[in-house]
């Protein structure tokens, strides 16, 4: 899946445009690698189309521990979309992902993040 494609499919699912799409995924991803640890980042990243893997890029410090609300907080500030707006974003965000990188490395990933996180990407179609 190229990055086009990600951000078609984030916004046949979210009912946002285009751009908007391609807005909450980069917020997600940011948001999402300061949850993952560098490594996980980083191997997520490598699965990525090129264009979308500077969004998982995340600077040295701790990772970070919060929950899918805040994660939608987060998302929200970024992209000025209504907080029921970055919701639906972050959910396509992450079911697309799953579309997106082997089934072992999106493991992986929601190993990290928690089951909230997984259940989020579930509720999407």
């Amino acid at each position: 899946m190229d990055d086009r494609e990600f951000f078609q499919t984030v916004a046949d699912r979210t009912q946002l445009s285009r751009q908007e799409a391609a807005d909450v995924t980069r917020a997600t991803l940011e948001t999402l690698a300061a949850r993952l640890s560098a490594g996980e980042a980083r191997e997520l990243a490598q699965e990525l189309p090129e264009r979308l893997r500077e969004s998982l890029r995340r600077g040295p410090g701790e990772m970070e521990v919060f929950d899918p609300e805040e994660s939608v907080r987060r998302v929200h500030e970024r992209t000025g979309l209504s907080e029921p707006e970055a919701d639906r974003g972050v959910r396509a965000v992450l079911a697309t992902l799953r579309e997106a990188v082997s089934a072992e490395e999106y493991g992986h990933a929601m190993s990290q993040l928690g089951s909230e996180f997984a259940r989020m990407a579930e509720s999407v179609r």
